[in-house]
């Protein structure tokens, strides 16, 4: 009598181990053919870019050469000078985010939860974020000059909006089934907090992370072009008026893949803190 390798090892006992390799392998697949597509612009476009500079389509004056832009990339870089204006620029961002945090999430939660708190708070709320952040440093400036408190003001007025209102979006948008099986339970304020409203709302909450801190980034960037003496945005202006534009566009790399790293970074923050979504599924 022949023993077979199914009598040892039942078929149904590799089963779940074997979906689940199959599913993350097709997981890794959709994401590398994703990541291959989303390649081929930017591709395209740095081919277009040498010929243009090699052949002299457009004069190095204006447009230089993609070789040149890596060179003083890397010159910048190893002086330092690209890592401390780069740095100065993050630690404003990392200031003016985390005050608009805290204060974005008190108010989405204040008018989510209450319609009395967003009766009074909301048609003031609303006008200062229709004043686009631009419409503001005027009378920044004249307040605080352009210091650091003008740059930071402007960082949270920015990232503030959109985390406000996804967190309040978030709170009342909660599926009312969710809250009844909590009073089932009898939870108390704690319990439905940590068990029902934060992990419902997570989602909502994630998007006002994700857009606020891409506000953030790109108006920091926007004061310092405008009112600066340090910071990756005034590294721009500085080669704009030495006619350095191989610095000017090595900044705007930077600047690019910087803001590019921060929203892939949320992604996966988002993605590990919502699997228990996908397990349910």
């Amino acid at each position: 009598m022949s023993v077979t390798a199914n009598d040892v090892i039942p078929p149904l006992a590799l089963a779940p181990e074997a979906g689940a390799v199959a599913r993350g392998l097709g997981i890794l697949k959709h994401k590398l053919q994703r990541a291959a597509v989303g390649a081929l612009l930017p591709l395209a476009v740095l081919a277009l870019w040498h010929a243009a500079a090699s052949r002299g389509w457009i004069a190095s004056q204006i447009l230089p050469a993609p070789e040149l832009v890596w060179q003083t990339l890397n010159e910048l870089w190893a002086s330092g000078e690209l890592w401390d204006n780069l740095a100065i620029s993050l630690a404003r961002v990392a200031w003016g985010f985390s005050a608009a945090l805290l204060i974005g999430v008190a108010l989405g939660v204040a008018m989510g939860v209450s319609s009395t708190v967003e009766a009074y708070l909301y048609p003031s709320f609303k006008v200062i974020s229709e004043v686009h952040v631009l419409g503001w440093i005027p009378l920044l400036i004249m307040l605080f000059g352009i210091g650091e408190a003008m740059k930071v003001i402007v960082i949270v007025k920015a990232a503030m909006v959109p985390i406000t209102i996804n967190t309040q979006q978030g709170i009342r948008n909660i599926s009312q089934s969710y809250l009844e099986v909590a009073r089932v339970y009898r939870f108390n304020p704690r319990q439905l907090w940590l068990k029902v409203i934060f992990p419902a709302s997570l989602p909502s909450l994630f998007n006002g992370f994700r857009y606020g801190l891409t506000n953030a980034w790109l108006s920091l960037v926007t004061v310092e072009l405008l009112a600066s003496s340090e910071g990756i945005g005034y590294q721009m202006v500085l080669g704009r008026q030495l006619f350095q534009l191989d610095v000017v566009m090595a900044c705007m790399a930077v600047i690019g893949l910087v803001g590019l790293a921060i929203d892939v970074v949320l992604q996966a923050l988002e993605a590990w803190l919502l699997r228990w979504r996908r397990a349910a599924f």
